[in-house]
């Protein structure tokens, strides 16, 4: 009989599996190249470094062009997500200075993450060792829910521990010494209505049309800066 888990951090494999059937991870992952390939593919430095910070099942880090590509999760499903040529390093946030060295970035990525960390202390921990592992001038991309639109849903989830719209994400990233280049309160939706096809031809269309993020969006998309 397996053992039970005693605290959430030993139950992030079984509780990310359970969220997700297959067929959904796949059409998920095919999204992530229509979202890399039509739009975060313009801050990635193709011969640089880029971390993925909260990997999970890795549809950021595998479909972008890199010279490095490192995956960052506590999730011991990451590695096995993972496709070659990406490095992967279970370890919190608040260590990848630890595994990767001082200023050995150009790119962090954050997708759905920070409203996961236990209290404002915490957030802060980890975007300061994010900004020692940039190099001057590398960059930030913040993807998460907005509380602002999300609203109530965002309790929906047992490991949603730390609400924030896109002015208390930007307020922490300059207390963190980080300077916001870009901050949209609304671009993706919230989560992928299962009830519909995800079809790649409605997610570029989406891509392309301010009006369609601001009428369907409740997540913000932040850039930030490490200056000096």
């Amino acid at each position: 009989m397996a053992a039970e888990p005693d605290d959430l951090e030993a139950a992030l494999g079984p509780l990310y599996a359970g969220r997700w059937s297959g067929e959904e991870c796949a059409a998920k992952s095919r999204l992530w190249k229509v979202l890399c390939d039509h739009f975060l593919a313009r801050y990635v430095p193709e011969g640089g470094t880029v971390v993925d910070l909260g990997a999970g099942y890795c549809g950021f880090i595998n479909s972008v062009r890199a010279a490095r590509r490192v995956a960052l999760d506590l999730n011991p499903d990451t590695a096995a997500a993972a496709e070659p040529g990406v490095e992967v390093h279970l370890a919190p946030i608040e260590r990848v200075d630890d595994v990767l060295g001082p200023e050995s970035a150009d790119l962090a990525f954050a997708s759905n993450v920070f409203e996961h960390m236990r209290g404002p202390d915490a957030l802060l921990r980890a975007l300061g060792a994010v900004r020692r592992v940039l190099r001057p001038g590398g960059r930030l991309l913040v993807l998460q829910p907005n509380v602002r639109w999300v609203g109530a849903a965002f309790w929906d989830f047992i490991d949603h521990t730390l609400p924030l719209t896109e002015r208390g994400m930007a307020e922490a990233l300059a207390v963190a010494g980080f300077r916001v280049e870009e901050c949209r309160s609304k671009f993706l939706p919230y989560t992928v209505d299962r009830r519909l096809p995800l079809w790649e031809t409605l997610a570029r269309l989406y891509l392309a049309l301010p009006p369609a993020q601001w009428a369907f969006g409740k997540q913000m998309f932040l850039v930030a800066r490490r200056d000096g």
